[in-house]
């Protein structure tokens, strides 16, 4: 059953399961259709995480937010699970979203995680969740869609959601499986609110982007970002740098790159690089040790308490409230095959809070909000690919 596409927000997505009186999906698995107050024992809900790993303040650890924190209530801490608070969720949500706390409560399931260390675990990490009783496995990156094809064929009975990536076939085809839910983001639309951002702080007219694997997925991050800067400060968008590490776990990297970058002039670097993207972030932080003004904008998670002095903002991607949703839908017996995809009118991707004081800062995003409203509106399409970019021409806010 396809998945209803473009609410009006992730907040009207998060209630409206609850108002549902659908029937259960063919594929859900006995029992799944019991309301959470008729479960005797929490649903195990597994979780395979890609070889950046647990504690890469970014893409991982916003999944295991989602199905941790938010959906078992839980966090983390030395080995073991203990109890979280409604206000540590509340934490974690940008402004905009504090509202959705209220709707985040802990479901009566059981979190199972699974890193892998290389990519021929994705297979066999999976496989172990369904052995162990996952009720609904999660494939967190687009790395893990051919792993999660093959589980899904393998396993009918058992639901899979895979986040970035629709399934493929082996001619690199879309292929629509009765047991898996595919999330995918608009990652150019987020990006192109920080680039904006970005063209207005600029002190150099110099800015950087550093991606992890030049794969369309993060070429995404990267032309939204032109976008944005293209429209509040062309002339930084003509000298845009940009490079790739090639991976996604190799923090060197990360600050190598960032280091050769500011030493070019660029004073704003836009990572979306994973674990790597916490060293362009240590470049940051010891270049402003050393009395430079640059700045770093983070990704996916809210990246500020890395380095509260050296983060302008970051690009968030809520993937932890995708995940919540799918635990939710699983508890409620509403969970269901199909696409969902999630740009800034869904709340599904979004800009954090500018905490730093930064001159010009109220205009600056008094300008960046003006745009994200006309992108909700539909008045302003993001370019997605590098064909499109050339043509783009947005007006300034």
């Amino acid at each position: 059953m396809m998945l209803r596409l473009h609410v009006l927000a992730l907040a009207a997505l998060l209630c409206a399961c609850s108002k549902q009186k659908e029937e259960p999906s063919p594929a859900a698995p006995p029992g799944a259709a019991t309301a959470p107050q008729a479960q005797k024992k929490p649903i195990p809900v597994g979780l395979v995480i890609d070889v950046g790993g647990r504690g890469d303040h970014s893409f991982n650890d916003a999944a295991l937010r989602g199905l941790e924190l938010y959906a078992a209530g839980k966090r983390y801490e030395g080995g073991k699970y203990v109890d979280a608070t409604p206000d540590e969720v509340r934490q974690t949500l940008p402004p905009h979203l504090t509202a959705l706390a209220s709707t985040i409560q802990p479901l009566p399931i059981k979190p199972m995680v699974l890193q892998s260390k290389a990519q021929e675990d994705y297979t066999p990490n999976l496989q172990l969740l369904v052995d162990q009783g996952a009720q609904l496995t999660v494939g967190n990156g687009y790395m893990l869609a051919n792993a999660v094809r093959s589980a899904a064929q393998e396993n009918p009975k058992a639901n899979f959601l895979l986040i970035d990536s629709q399934v493929l076939d082996a001619q690199g085809k879309a292929l629509k499986l009765p047991n898996v839910r595919t999330v995918l983001f608009k990652e150019q639309e987020g990006s192109f609110l920080v680039g904006a951002l970005a063209g207005l702080v600029t002190k150099t007219n110099k800015v950087g982007f550093v991606g992890g694997i030049e794969v369309p997925l993060i070429q995404r991050f990267e032309v939204g970002y032109r976008a944005g800067v293209k429209t509040t400060n062309p002339q930084a968008a003509q000298g845009l740098l940009s490079v790739y590490t090639g991976s996604f776990n190799n923090m060197a990297a990360g600050k190598q790159v960032a280091q050769d970058l500011i030493a070019k002039g660029a004073d704003i670097l836009f990572h979306a690089a994973g674990a790597d993207g916490i060293g362009v972030i240590q470049a940051v932080k010891e270049a402003r040790a050393a009395g430079k003004a640059v700045y770093a904008i983070g990704v996916d998670s809210d990246q500020s308490h890395v380095a509260p002095d050296a983060i302008l903002t970051s690009m968030m991607k809520h993937t932890d409230l995708a995940i919540y949703q799918a635990a939710k839908d699983l508890v409620d017996g509403k969970f269901s095959a199909g696409e969902q995809v999630l740009g800034l009118k869904e709340n599904g991707v979004g800009m954090a809070e500018v905490r730093l004081d930064i001159a010009g800062k109220a205009e600056a995003l008094q300008k960046v909000e003006a745009l994200r409203q006309r992108i909700v509106s539909g008045q302003l399409v993001v370019p997605a690919v590098p064909a499109d970019l050339a043509t783009f021409q947005a007006a300034a806010p």
